[in-house]
């Protein structure tokens, strides 16, 4: 009989955990970014009822995921920072994209309604940099003009732990904001100038909802999943838009997978009138050469049924589903996962 367990470890990280008894046939090992874990979970629970196989995933960060491949303890790694082709190719592995979603500022305001107060860029920056310390801050006003906002002190919320989800927020704001970049920069870790650090996005989420004045930054799911109150960004062409698929899609139109080496993109700040600002791409990682042909195997029929059969339920989750092209591209890319005798893994 096979189980699922979700279970909250160390630093308020998640892990899905399928447990299979002796007539289950392979149990696939993944580990990385938080972004993507409502999907992944959601996928991993309808793959074991079409399969009987299970996937066990620890939601501990990109950093800490891209670790474990590299050290080939895990089938998979997961990460939202997109390795660089030089990287990818020190370290064996082959990167592909596997679903895209947007990053979205979260407050606790009394009063305040999801989409109620909008932010753009340099506003953000300045509040994580802690030059903005209040909530009735007059830049924050000049935003939002008919907002009531209380004159209470803004509690900045970040990561701790090493996020490709901060690596997509700090490289948006060293876009929009010269003092973000010059200060503190791009990074799956920074130095944060001011607030508090939680682990996961499921850390941020929850330290946010607990804390009056707070903000911090997590993956749209997250937040709706959380019920926390979003704000509207402004983005690149000065038009507001809230989080949405449609915005997120618009974020992803410009993207252009098949010139890009080891599929490295990155989308936040694009133009459009509609697009979404702080968006962004999930990203696995598989070795070459892998420690297990059969994981390594199954690992890709995986991901090949969640392209086929995953992409509405990726949508209810506000994700967006890669395009069916992209989606031929990297299929196309999985002959460089190959067997002890070269022969290509995926069928």
């Amino acid at each position: 009989m096979i189980s699922t367990i979700f279970r909250r470890g160390a630093g308020a990280a998640l892990a899905l955990a399928v447990m299979c008894g002796a007539a289950a046939a392979i149990d696939i090992s993944g580990a990385g970014a938080t972004f993507p874990y409502p999907i992944y979970a959601k996928w991993a629970e309808a793959y074991r009822k079409d399969t009987g196989n299970g996937l066990n995933y620890q939601s501990i960060g990109s950093g800490g995921g891209i670790k474990q491949v590299k050290a080939r303890t895990v089938t998979f790694g997961a990460s939202d920072q997109p390795l660089k082709a030089e990287e990818l190719q020190a370290a064996g592995l082959v990167q592909w994209p596997q679903v895209i979603g947007g990053i979205v500022p979260v407050i606790n305001l009394e009063g305040v309604a999801g989409g109620d107060l909008t932010l753009d860029g340099a506003t953000v920056a300045k509040i994580f940099l802690g030059e903005i310390a209040k909530w009735d801050d007059a830049a924050i006003k000049k935003l939002n003009p008919k907002a009531k906002l209380p004159s209470q002190p803004i509690v900045v919320v970040h990561r701790s732990d090493g996020s490709g989800t901060t690596f997509n927020f700090t490289n948006y704001l060293s876009k929009v904001s010269p003092d973000w970049k010059s200060k503190v920069g791009e990074n799956t870790s920074v130095e944060w100038p001011v607030g508090i650090g939680a682990k996961g996005n499921e850390g941020v989420a929850n330290n946010v909802a607990n804390t009056k004045g707070a903000i911090g930054y997590v993956e749209y799911a997250y937040a709706k999943q959380n019920k926390l109150t979003y704000t509207k960004m402004v983005n690149k062409d000065g038009k507001v838009v809230p989080p949405s698929m449609d915005t997120f899609q618009a974020a992803a139109a410009g993207a252009d997978w098949s010139h890009a080496e080891g599929f490295y993109e990155i989308l936040t700040n694009e133009p459009g009138a509609k697009a979404w600002p702080i968006t962004a791409a999930t990203f696995i990682l598989l070795p070459k050469e892998p420690k297990s042909e059969a994981d390594a195997a199954e690992a890709l029929k995986f991901f090949s049924w969640a392209f086929a059969n995953g992409g509405k339920m990726a949508e209810e989750l506000d994700y967006i589903p890669m395009p069916k092209p992209v989606v031929e591209l990297i299929k196309k890319s999985w002959a460089n996962v190959k067997s002890a005798d070269g022969k290509p893994l995926s069928h």
